[in-house]
């Protein structure tokens, strides 16, 4: 199982010198992966829907937007794989985002992991146009529009949200047919479109009780819709509990043991702190302690 981490995007270590730093020593590691999650602003509004409760960042936290992070992590790297956990297909304008994600799968010559979700925040879609109560619908047709520009050489969409006739766009992606779609999410809607449209799930926070649970309902849609289940690369993003690295080491083995027995076969491991120096560390017994240990079991 590879495992990744999450890069400096947000508080104090928002800075160009935290993410060259961090990458850099994440390449000396070998670490797999490196991750954003996709957050363009904080309403001050508060909500309850927040998966685990109140959203942990304040609405004057900096936070580095993510698209442009991954192409600079594209040229910071020359081996990580690039990923987001997830991007919000609300956010931005398909065709827009489609030339961001080809520049940036460009940039690092076909390592970019496109983790892609509907959103859970209101009042941030709504404040960036999109439509919260049909995000469902309107992210099957930004996949869709995603794929059509990525492989056709005259692409031309009509759908209920968007439309647009015969375009040039280039480049294609440097991985084909595109870079891997790795679906987040943890309910029926979610599982049909990872069976879908994904090459991939990415479940966030689940326990291993909870993780089993869900691969049974995504093998279920597999199955409904006769798509072979090992076709679907699973993966994770988990929290490293906040805290002095020797308290969360082990408990985090565990977990990413038993996340392996599952088949899970990619980790993000979340390890953002307002230090520098903590990630860093944590990069650091990641490599030496942590990837080890569950290599070994």
């Amino acid at each position: 199982m590879e495992i990744g981490c999450h890069l400096p995007t947000q508080g104090p270590v928002a800075t160009r010198e935290a993410l060259t730093r961090f990458c850099r020593e994440a390449e000396k590691h070998d670490i797999a992966s490196l991750w954003v999650s996709d957050h363009v602003v904080f309403p001050r509004e508060k909500t309850g829907q927040y998966p685990g409760g109140r959203f942990p960042h304040s609405p004057d936290t900096a936070y580095l937007e993510p698209v442009a992070v991954l192409a600079a992590a594209a040229m910071l790297t020359e081996r990580a794989r690039l990923g987001s956990s997830v991007f919000i297909l609300g956010h931005r304008h398909p065709i827009v985002m489609a030339k961001m994600l080809t520049t940036i799968d460009a940039l690092s010559q076909g390592r970019l992991i496109v983790g892609v979700g509907v959103g859970w925040w209101e009042e941030e879609l709504t404040a960036l146009g999109a439509p919260y109560k049909q995000r469902g619908r309107h992210a099957n047709e930004i996949l869709e529009i995603f794929r059509t520009l990525w492989t056709d050489d005259h692409p031309t969409y009509n759908g209920e949200f968007f439309r647009f006739p015969d375009l040039g766009f280039q480049p294609k992606p440097v991985q084909k047919p595109h870079p891997p779609i790795w679906v987040g999410g943890n309910s029926p809607g979610a599982f049909k479109r990872v069976v879908r449209y994904g090459d991939g799930w990415h479940a966030t926070y689940l326990q291993p009780p909870e993780l089993r649970a869900s691969l049974d309902k995504l093998r279920a849609a597999a199955d409904a819709a006769k798509r072979p289940f090992d076709t679907i690369e699973l993966s994770m993003r988990c929290a490293a509990t906040k805290g002095p690295i020797k308290e969360w080491r082990a408990p985090v083995v565990e977990l990413l043991c038993a996340y392996k027995a599952a088949g899970l076969t990619h980790v993000m491991l979340d390890v953002r702190r307002d230090s520098l120096t903590e990630m860093l560390e944590s990069v650091a017994v990641v490599a030496e302690e942590i990837r080890p240990a569950v290599n070994a079991a």
